[in-house]
């Protein structure tokens, strides 16, 4: 990992950004959709994790966040071993799942490649943690983060992505509680 994507200083605020192996496209479903946002908001409630700003696409995630304990890189590993075992079962007992085994065979795959996987690679490795240090900074990234869908084509506004905090910014209420900077 290059040296400019760690976590430096551990009270900062980072931007991250991970994706599943392959950008295989898991989060087109509410119920694995669903089962992140309570990830998020089980890490906010019991891991102290601060949450700024947030999206998932369909194979990827974007947060801007702050440890409370000083253990951002903690905090991100806890979410994404959880995730990873919750998301991998919820694609294996989901009957209805056209692409479950083409999922799980190319998690399976991705598993092989890695010596600290046992079974099966949900996420990617990296997260790329980028510490935001000016009020400039921050804004480029939610802006960022929240025009992802649209940039994408999924909405023609950001307000209207349901899994996201850019409906938070507008004066709305997302589906997950946030902090805001202050």
């Amino acid at each position: 990992m290059s040296r400019k994507y760690k976590f430096y200083n551990k009270e900062g605020l980072y931007f991250v950004s991970f994706a599943t192996v392959y950008w295989i496209d898991v989060f087109v479903r509410d119920l694995y959709f669903n089962k992140l946002v309570e990830s998020l908001s089980y890490c906010r409630k019991e891991k102290g994790m601060e949450l700024y700003c947030w999206c998932i696409m369909p194979s990827h995630v974007h947060l801007i966040f702050r440890a409370k304990d000083g253990n951002p890189g903690e905090v991100l590993k806890s979410l994404k071993m959880f995730t990873s075992k919750a998301l991998q079962a919820e694609i294996e007992n989901n009957m209805q799942e056209s692409r479950r085994e083409w999922m799980l065979w190319l998690m399976g795959r991705a598993g092989l490649k890695n010596s600290n996987v046992k079974k099966r690679q949900f996420w990617q490795q990296h997260n790329k943690p980028i510490e935001l240090w000016s009020a400039e900074v921050i804004d480029q990234k939610v802006d960022y983060i929240h025009q992802n869908p649209v940039v994408s084509g999924f909405v023609t506004e950001a307000h209207f992505w349901k899994y996201s905090s850019a409906i938070d910014y507008c004066g709305g209420k997302g589906v997950l509680e946030i902090d805001f900077v202050g």
